[in-house]
């Protein structure tokens, strides 16, 4: 059982790493390739279908750390509490700005939030690399040494380049550029390999770490029957806004 819910909770990190990576790696390149207002809504209007599904994996990543790894849980919480705190907000400050920035009419008012959606998605990616860090290194080490700081670099450097395939696949001729799905599903693996090499090289401790048994079988039978659910609907998503569908025609969130 052990075993089954270390699986899980990869897929679901990994997975988060994959698709999120793409939403926040679109927001990462909004003052390079959006020079203009009209192509920062085309940028906005591409993720615009997927933001929300792809959250969906980051709220189940979270609920698995708390049900299957308890002890775990609270490790990461005070190992990085300012850290957490602060992609919390980063977060939030992202989301605030996908929704607000078509809510008043004005080029300053969209900028501002504009700002706020590179700002934020900056702060999930650096940070995602230095939790990573600070995990591998079981949480002894301080986020903030160099080690940390540069795989913050490479993991908002391989979200940009994620996000900059997705944008090529969602928006064919964007910025000049065009890839089939298959790129995009070789950039995602890109954007996730520092999450399973963290995930690969801490299976032991992950393990050790694991409720009991009676606990986890009693979490299988709550949880996993809505796994289908989950990914039938993030099927629906792809297939339902796939390149073609009307992407230029949905100018952001409403």
């Amino acid at each position: 059982m052990e075993l089954i819910w270390y699986a899980v909770f990869a897929v679901l990190l990994a997975g988060y790493f994959a698709l999120e990576g793409f939403d926040l790696g679109v927001g990462l390149l909004l003052p390079v390739l959006g020079r203009t207002g009209e192509d920062r809504d085309r940028m906005v209007a591409a993720v615009a279908p997927f933001v929300l599904a792809n959250e969906v994996w980051l709220v189940a990543v979270a609920g698995t750390l708390v049900g299957a790894y308890p002890l775990l849980e609270g490790e990461v919480l005070f190992g990085l509490y300012p850290l957490v705190v602060g992609m919390l907000l980063a977060w939030v400050v992202r989301d605030a700005g996908l929704w607000f920035r078509r809510r008043i009419d004005g080029p300053v008012w969209r900028r501002f939030w504009d700002l706020m959606i590179t700002a934020g998605s900056l702060g999930l990616s650096f940070g995602w690399g230095v939790a990573l860090y600070a995990a591998a290194t079981g949480f002894a080490s301080s986020p903030l040494h160099p080690l940390g700081l540069l795989l913050g670099v490479v993991v908002t450097l391989l979200f940009a380049f994620h996000g900059w395939t997705f944008l090529a696949w969602r928006a064919p001729g964007f910025a000049g550029a065009t890839r089939p799905g298959r790129a995009l599903l070789g950039t995602g693996l890109l954007a996730a390999l520092p999450a399973i090499a963290v995930l690969a090289g801490g299976m032991g401790h992950l393990l050790d770490h694991s409720a009991p048994t009676a606990t986890l079988s009693v979490l299988s039978l709550m949880v996993l029957p809505f796994a289908p659910i989950m990914l039938g609907a993030q099927v629906w998503t792809w297939r339902t806004f796939r390149p073609g569908k009307a992407a230029n025609r949905i100018p952001s969130f409403f």
